[in-house]
């Protein structure tokens, strides 16, 4: 039976001009996407990458907090598996999400309300 290990986990606020350094950073030392969210805070989106490390259970999350307008590079041309969180951001948030590698162009999901989650319209 392998031994439990609870460590704690780590919130690295980052700036989104670095998101793709940091992205390529976790890959190379060997972390999984584990999860990718978005949250519409204080008028403000929170986008939080977490990767995993499969022996030791630590969990690094990337938070990036940008304003409504921001330009997002896409992290799935480092880390494929983000394409289906990425495409969710974008579609029910409707953050700027740029390169994806694979754009369902707000077609993942059959919704009929824009970016329900994001700001309401009077907000934008």
């Amino acid at each position: 039976m392998a031994e439990t290990i609870c460590p704690e986990n780590i919130l690295e606020e980052i700036p989104v001009d670095i998101l793709l350094d940091k992205s390529l950073e976790k890959k190379k030392q060997g972390l999984r996407l584990s999860q990718a969210c978005a949250a519409y805070v204080n008028d403000k989106y929170e986008l939080s990458y977490s990767f995993a490390n499969d022996e030791t259970y630590e969990l690094t999350t990337l938070r990036v907090v940008i304003d409504k307008d921001t330009v997002v590079p896409s992290i799935t041309e480092i880390v494929p598996s983000a394409v289906f969180y990425e495409n969710e951001m974008k579609e029910l948030f409707g953050i700027n999400i740029v390169m994806l590698s694979m754009d369902y162009e707000d077609r993942l999901y059959r919704i009929e309300q824009e970016a329900p989650m994001g700001p309401k319209k009077e907000e934008a």
